[in-house]
């Protein structure tokens, strides 16, 4: 996946809470074997109307915001089903981001997976910057994950905790396989010099019927 260093872009406001994954991205986009157009479908019933036409009104179908890289969100963003085309379909369309109060934690997990920061920040300042970012010249953010630190847009610095563990894997873009491989030196030395383990019997071997 690609690393999650820095980013700075436009956010857009999304003060809806307990998004869950199936108004992420609908089952009706899901037909497909490809993570590619996912972004077309991304927050679908809201952004159009049942003839497939875009709302005008939807925050992502408007200058500047249906160019955002970051969206600011209420609390248990992405509950519901544990589908992983939803970060997906949000990478699709451009997001790397997502800032709320609290994430369900299956797709929480995703998005680290995936290389989307799950930014989560006290109620207030959420309230903060979802405000900014539903005003044109005030929506431009910029994260440094490196440093740990937000810069709103109206240009404050706000720090943010994140566990190590998930910082370092953003940081170098690297999945649960993607960090296992990096040990295989070690795997390998282990297993040079640790006699075969027998396998398991089959439930099927212990005389079951």
């Amino acid at each position: 996946m690609t690393p999650f260093i820095r980013l700075e872009g436009i956010a857009a406001a999304l003060p809806v809470a307990n998004l869950d994954t199936d108004r992420i991205i609908p089952a009706a986009y899901l037909s497909g074997v490809s993570r590619d157009g996912l972004g077309a479908g991304l927050l679908a019933p809201m952004r159009y109307d049942a003839e497939g036409k875009e709302k005008p009104d939807f925050v992502l179908n408007q200058v500047p915001w249906r160019d955002a890289r970051i969206l600011v969100a209420r609390e248990n963003f992405g509950c519901g089903s544990s589908r992983e085309h939803a970060p997906w379909a949000l990478l699709d369309f451009g997001i790397r981001a997502v800032i709320a109060p609290s994430f369900a934690e299956i797709f929480h997990n995703n998005c680290i997976k995936n290389g989307i920061l799950p930014l989560t920040l006290p109620s207030a300042t959420v309230d903060e910057l979802m405000a900014q970012a539903a005003r044109p010249n005030e929506a431009r953010f910029a994260i440094d994950l490196e440093a740990q630190q937000l810069r709103d847009g109206c240009g404050r610095i706000r720090d943010f905790a994140i566990d190590a563990g998930l910082r370092g894997a953003l940081l170098e873009g690297l999945d649960e396989i993607g960090r296992t491989l990096r040990l295989a030196p070690a795997i390998d030395a282990y297993e040079a010099v640790h006699p075969d383990v027998p396998p398991i019997p089959l439930f099927s071997e212990w005389g079951a019927t």
